[in-house]
C-alpha cells in the first residue's frame, strides 16, 4: 500500500497545484508517483525541471535506458526498473542487451564503459579517475555526453528513492 496519500490538483496547495494543474491541461493526468511528489512544490518542481531538461540529453536514449536499468536494479525500484526495461525496449534495446544492462555492463565496450561509469557516480564519485574519462573520450564520447550521464544517474536516484519512501511499485501501484 502506498504510504503517501495521492493529490489532485484541487487538492494541491501553491505551486503543487500551479504545476499539476499544467500537467493535467498538457497531459490529460498525472502519474501516481507525481501525484505523491506534489506533497512538496520543490520536489515536484525539481522533479519536472530536471525530467524535461535530461529530455535535451546528448547521450543515445538507448545507452541512457540502459544506464537507468543498471542503477534502478542497485535501487531497488522495480516500479522504475519496469518503466525503464520497458523504454529500452520500445527504442530498440534487445533483450540479451537488457540483461546486460541490469549485470551493469553491455558487450559494447564503449557502452559498458559509460554504464560503469554512471554505476561509479551512483556508488562512489570520489574514486573517478582523469584515467576513465580520458577512456571515455578515447570511446568517442563528448564532454557533454559524460556530463549528462551525472544528469541521468540524480534522475534516477530522485525517482527511484522517492518511488521507494512513496511505497509505489508495480505491486503497490494503485493508479494510472
Amino acid at each position: 500500500m502506498p504510504r503517501l496519500a495521492p493529490l489532485t490538483p484541487d487538492a494541491a496547495v501553491g505551486a503543487s497545484r500551479e504545476l499539476l494543474y499544467e500537467l493535467v491541461s498538457r497531459h490529460g493526468q498525472v502519474g501516481e508517483m507525481v501525484s505523491r511528489m506534489a506533497h512538496s512544490p520543490a520536489v515536484l518542481g525539481g522533479y519536472l525541471q530536471l525530467s524535461r531538461a535530461m529530455k535535451r540529453a546528448k547521450l543515445h536514449r538507448k545507452v541512457s535506458e540502459r544506464i537507468s536499468i543498471a542503477i534502478q536494479v542497485r535501487q531497488g525500484c522495480r516500479l522504475c526498473l519496469d518503466s525503464h526495461v520497458n523504454a529500452a525496449r520500445a527504442v530498440g534495446v534487445d533483450e540479451k542487451e537488457i540483461e546486460r544492462a541490469r549485470a551493469g555492463t553491455s558487450v559494447d565496450p564503449a557502452i559498458a564503459a559509460i554504464i560503469a561509469l554512471a554505476l561509479q557516480i551512483y556508488r562512489e564519485p570520489t574514486a573517478i579517475t582523469d584515467e576513465q574519462i580520458l577512456a571515455l573520450r578515447d570511446h568517442g564520447y563528448s564532454d557533454r555526453e559524460i556530463t549528462d550521464v551525472v544528469g541521468i544517474v540524480a534522475l534516477n536516484i530522485l525517482t527511484g528513492a522517492f518511488n521507494l519512501v512513496a511505497g509505489l511499485g508495480p505491486d503497490r501501484n494503485t493508479g494510472p
